[in-house]
């Protein structure tokens, strides 16, 4: 690497993102591009490896954003009682291509940071939690700074209703949230996001809506590319 005019010994750490598809995980990705070098995306599906086990996203989306990034999607499947082995698997595997980081998008509770501190020192690998402790609030809006868009995939019943699927995350969503007493990153599961478009994409993702499917005690938007 040349560097005004001098030649860099300066190598950077090797890394990869746990990745939900949301602004969460892409705010983390954007905010450590400078400190690593990273080479990829790694997320947990569902048994028959079509959807994301967490926010139940069709696999093409992902990969879809994966490609927009130029990263690679390293992916496990599992049910939610084999989750952890499957996280392990993909550490493992991301290990082997010398990756020494993984970098998160918590924010809060301490359980989640913990658990992945955990997960990742079984391995000899580093947990990176970016966004940490940060008041939701600017990390929403750090997010919208940036040039990032997501659109709201899925709702908790209890908190919110469907009306706000498909809606576009924005400052005036951000304040109506907080007026409403929602965590305006949706930081106690109140909803989810799907990144459509941020800096390091190398275009926009066209997406269009299925319908809604309800499950669990949430409504999420059934995704699929346009």
């Amino acid at each position: 690497m040349i560097d005004g005019g001098r030649k860099s010994t300066m190598q950077k750490l090797r890394a990869v993102v746990s990745w939900s598809g949301g602004k969460d995980c892409c705010l983390a990705l954007h905010r450590s591009l400078d400190q690593f070098d990273i080479v990829g995306l790694i997320t947990t599906m569902i048994e028959d490896g079509s959807r994301s086990r967490s926010h139940g996203l069709r696999s093409n989306l992902l990969m879809r954003q994966a490609e927009s990034l130029g990263l690679q999607l390293f992916s496990e499947p599992s049910t939610w009682e084999s989750y952890e082995q499957a996280f392990e698997r993909l550490l493992v595997r991301c290990k082997a291509l010398d990756v020494s980081h993984v970098i998160f998008g918590d924010m809060y509770p301490d359980a989640n940071k913990e658990w992945a501190e955990i997960q990742c020192s079984k391995r000899g690998m580093v947990a990176v939690e970016p966004l940490w402790s940060e008041a939701s609030e600017k990390v929403g809006r750090e997010f919208l700074d940036i040039g990032a868009s997501a659109v709201i995939v899925t709702v908790r019943d209890e908190k919110l209703d469907a009306t706000f699927l498909g809606q576009r995350y924005s400052e005036e969503l951000i304040e109506q949230f907080i007026s409403m007493g929602i965590d305006p990153c949706g930081e106690r599961g109140e909803f989810h996001t799907f990144v459509t478009s941020c800096p390091r994409f190398t275009d926009e993702i066209v997406i269009a809506s299925q319908g809604v499917h309800h499950e669990g005690g949430c409504s999420a938007l059934d995704l699929s590319l346009a």
